[in-house]
């Protein structure tokens, strides 16, 4: 069966250099870009696991309207985090939630995009592969109602 792949998000952003610098910080690695060099009109950054790209609006961009949301993961958390405030980003206090017992932080982008950063090591990952192969199991000997 024919399907698609390479999920990659792409957002409108006010500044493409600016967020190229934001990402950078959160530790993406800038791997193409589109226009000037001094002021691409469209980039594409990837981190272990995935890749996002910018593209600059056309409109003013409305921080009361930013529905999407990105999640990352790091294995040094609280690093991140001292990281981030020392180059002057807002960044949460470490909160653990109960999806995320190890931590995670939450911060804006430069274009008020919420991004999640969770805490994920090997212990966090092996609790996960466990869990999800339980929950695989149930939904699998599940019966159809009648």
């Amino acid at each position: 069966m024919p399907r698609a792949a390479y999920l990659t998000p792409m957002l409108h952003v006010a500044d493409v250099p600016r967020s190229i610098h934001f990402y950078q910080l959160l530790g993406l690695e800038l791997t193409d870009y589109e226009g000037d060099a001094s002021c691409p009109f469209w980039a594409r950054m990837h981190s272990e696991g995935g890749d996002v790209m910018f593209l600059l609006a056309e409109t003013p961009i409305d921080a009361s309207n930013q529905t999407f949301l990105l999640y990352l993961y790091t294995d040094e958390l609280a690093a991140l985090r001292e990281h981030l405030l020392r180059s002057d980003i807002k960044v949460s206090e470490i909160q653990r939630p109960e999806y995320m017992k190890s931590g995670e932080i939450s911060v804006l982008d430069p274009d008020s995009y919420s991004v999640l950063i969770g805490q994920w090591g090997t212990a966090e990952h092996q609790r996960w592969e466990r869990e999800r192969r339980n929950r695989l199991a149930r939904l699998e000997n599940r019966q159809p109602s009648q």
